[in-house]
């Protein structure tokens, strides 16, 4: 994958930098894996405005991806590479031995034809899934799962990003995380071993407003632009910025005040949070 630029024959040409798809090998999705899927417009139940700056967008179907990698031990073959509205990173549409396909996140470098499994005695390949207690130290990898059995992995889905284990002690692995916090889990959670496809997705520049739009993003508008009983920094005279410090439309502190709530129950989880300073 890389980074397709335009010549400048247009003001929007000029800043334009966009993935080139060069790794995807199917545009339509497998339909038995797909379903229709809801605009979100950042509403809730009562139509209340929960999400600022959602609506519209171009419409979508969605692909059911398996995060729980439960084919135990079952050996499948990547058929296509797809593109996903609903995610960052490249899709995989593997095929698996006893005729069942299902999508996962594609790992970088993964080709059309590789062999992957997910099991206990697997080779440490992009793609393959197991315990974490059967990956060495200083293996790149992702889609993790939190629990021990919860099923789902949940940490680090999207574009270009990998954890690596850093450490072992007893049944707990310590994995440095994408923000370089250093995590505990339990050697018996489930791992996909690589990077996730598109690392260069960082380089992607819009270039203009509608691109944005397509994807359901509205206009932002500043919080001193904005009438004093919709905003705290709103009202006025000129460019007053309501006499306090900078927050959120809901009064929460902005501009790195820490926000998070004390004795969070993952807490005892996290050995070196990411805003710390590393030695």
């Amino acid at each position: 994958m890389g980074i397709k630029q335009y010549k400048p024959v247009t003001p929007t040409r000029r800043w334009t930098k966009l993935a080139d798809f060069t790794e995807v090998t199917q545009e339509k999705p497998y339909k038995p894996l797909t379903k229709g899927k809801k605009r979100i417009s950042g509403r809730n139940n009562l139509g209340r405005i929960t999400q600022r700056r959602r609506g519209g967008g171009s419409k979508r179907l969605y692909r059911e991806i398996d995060f729980k990698r439960d084919k135990w031990n079952i050996p499948g073959i990547v058929e296509t590479i797809e593109y996903d509205p609903n995610r960052t990173a490249r899709i995989a549409l593997v095929k698996y031995v006893d005729g069942e396909r299902r999508y996962i996140i594609a790992p970088h470098d993964i080709q059309v034809g590789n062999e992957i499994i997910a099991g206990d005695n697997v080779a440490l390949k992009p793609g393959n899934c197991t315990y974490l207690k059967n990956i060495p130290e200083g293996t790149p990898i992702h889609n993790i799962e939190i629990n021990v059995r919860k099923g789902t992995c949940q940490l680090v889905r999207s574009a270009g990003s990998s954890a690596m284990i850093k450490a072992r002690e007893g049944d707990i692995v310590f994995i440095e995380m994408p923000s370089k916090e250093l995590r505990k889990f339990d050697c018996g959670c489930k791992a996909t071993i690589g990077v996730v496809s598109v690392p260069d997705h960082s380089n992607i520049s819009l270039g203009k407003a509608g691109r944005s739009r397509f994807m359901g993003r509205r206009p932002k508008v500043r919080g001193v632009a904005q009438n004093a009983v919709d905003h705290p920094h709103g009202g006025g005279r000129g460019k007053s910025k309501g006499y306090r410090t900078p927050v959120s439309p809901t009064g929460v502190p902005a501009k790195g005040k820490k926000t998070r709530r004390p004795n969070k129950y993952s807490d005892r989880l996290i050995v070196r949070r990411k805003n710390s300073k590393r030695g």
